[in-house]
C-alpha cells in the first residue's frame, strides 16, 4: 500500500497507544497500555494518576511498536500525536515524545484531534485483511465514548458538520455511574451490557430524553431516573443495609432497561440522521461503540434505510495510535504541519454546531 508511513501516538486520556500506519490504512503495528485496571478502585479516571501512568508506559509501548512494524527512522515519513481534547496532563506526555521524536529525527509534526481519529478508525485496515472500498461521502458518524456523545456529517476528508451532541452527560459516563450505582464495577458499559444480557424479565422501562426533533442527547435525567428506579427496587426487595446488594435477576434486568434506553435514543437518531442528510455511509465509533447491541440495533436501521454500516472492531473503537495514524496521514497529505509550540488543547472541538 503506498502512501505516508506515519508513527502516531494517542495519550488524552487513559490509554497509551502508539502505532505505525501507512498510507493512512493500513495498520503495521499498534500497541495499546490499558490503564483500567488502575483506576477500576476509584471507579472513574483519576488524571494525575493517569499522567503518571503515561510516562511509565510511553517508552515500553513505542519499543513495543517499532520492534513489531519491522521499521527503520528513514522509513517514517511523519509524527502524528494527539493534541486534544483531553486530560491535560496526559496529552503533555504524549506530546512531549512526540516533538522529542520529531526533533531529533527530523520528522515532521501532525497534530492530531482526537474526536477525528475515532472517525477515522472506520478506513483502518489490520496487518492481514484484504482491501476493501473506503467509506463513501458524504457520512453520518455517531461517535460515542466516555467523554463525548456527538452526531456529524462528513462530506468529504477533514470536512465536518456538527450535527447533534450531548447537552449534558456523556453516554459512556453514565455507563460508568449507572455500572457504579449497580455494583456492576468500572468501566461500566461492558459491565452493563455483560448483566443485561442476563435479563430473563424486560419489562422495567427507563425514560427517553428525545430532546425534540434536534439531533441533541441528553443523559442526566435518565441518571436521575435510573437512581430512582433502582431506589425502588431495593425498597420492593426489602433491602435495608445500604450494603446488601440487590439480587442479581434485579441488577440484570435494571441493567437491560437503562441500556436499551440508551440505545434506542442513539441509534433512532443516528438513523434519522442518515436519512434527512442524504448519507452514503453509516460510522460508529467511540468506546460505547464496542457494545454489540448498540452495533446491532444501528445495523438493523442501517439495513432497512439501505446505508452501508462500518464500525471498527472493538479494539479500533477504544483509544488507541492507529486512529491517529489514520486521521494524521489525511492532515499530512493535505500539507499540515504543526510547529514546536503544539501544546495540549483539552477542549479542542471538532466542528461547529449546524
Amino acid at each position: 500500500m503506498s502512501g505516508p508511513l506515519l508513527l502516531a501516538i494517542e495519550s488524552s486520556c487513559d490509554e497509551t497507544g502508539i502505532a505505525l500506519i501507512e498510507g493512512g490504512r493500513r495498520i503495521r503495528a499498534n500497541v495499546v497500555a490499558s490503564q483500567v485496571a488502575l483506576h477500576a478502585a476509584s471507579g472513574g479516571i483519576v488524571p494525575e494518576v493517569a499522567a503518571r501512568a503515561h510516562l511509565r508506559w510511553v517508552l515500553p509501548v513505542l519499543d513495543e511498536a517499532w520492534n513489531d512494524g519491522g521499521v527503520e527512522w528513514a522509513d517514517i515519513d511523519g509524527i502524528a500525536v494527539t493534541h486534544g481534547p483531553g486530560l491535560a496532563g496526559s496529552l503533555l506526555v504524549g506530546i512531549n515524545v512526540a516533538k522529542t521524536l520529531a526533533w531529533v529525527h527530523d520528522k515532521p509534526l501532525i497534530g492530531v484531534n482526537h474526536l477525528e481519529g475515532h472517525l477515522y478508525a472506520a478506513w483502518l485496515l489490520d496487518p492481514d485483511e484484504d482491501a476493501r472500498p473506503e467509506p463513501a461521502f458524504p457520512l453520518v458518524a455517531l461517535v460515542v465514548s466516555g467523554g463525548h456523545t456527538f452526531l456529524v456529517e462528513m462530506t468529504d476528508h477533514l470536512t465536518y458538520r456538527l450535527l447533534g451532541q450531548t447537552v449534558d452527560d456523556a453516554a459512556g459516563e453514565a455507563f460508568d455511574k449507572v455500572g457504579r450505582l449497580l455494583g456492576l464495577g468500572y468501566p461500566g458499559g461492558p459491565a452493563i451490557m455483560r448483566a443485561a444480557a442476563d435479563a430473563l424479565r424486560r419489562d422495567v422501562t427507563f425514560p427517553r430524553a428525545w430532546m425534540g426533533e434536534s439531533y441533541d442527547f441528553s443523559f442526566s435525567g435518565l441518571k436521575t431516573a435510573t437512581r430512582r428506579i433502582h431506589d425502588e427496587a431495593r425498597l420492593a426487595a426489602g433491602l435495608k443495609d445500604p450494603a446488601e446488594p440487590l439480587p442479581d435477576a434485579v441488577v440484570a434486568e435494571l441493567a437491560h432497561g437503562f441500556q436499551d434506553s440508551v440505545i434506542d435514543v442513539l441509534a433512532t437518531k443516528t438513523i434519522r440522521a442518515a436519512e434527512d442528510r442524504g448519507a452514503r455511509t453509516i460510522v460508529l465509533g467511540g468506546g460505547v461503540a464496542a457494545n454489540t447491541v448498540l452495533r446491532d440495533r444501528v445495523a438493523l436501521g442501517a439495513d432497512r434505510i439501505g446505508v452501508p454500516l462500518i464500525v471498527p472492531r472493538p479494539g479500533l473503537c477504544t483509544d488507541n495510535g492507529a486512529m491517529i495514524g489514520a486521521a494524521g496521514a489525511r492532515r499530512f497529505l493535505a500539507g499540515e504541519r504543526a510547529g514546536w509550540d503544539l501544546d495540549a488543547r483539552p477542549t479542542l472541538p471538532l466542528a461547529r454546531p449546524a
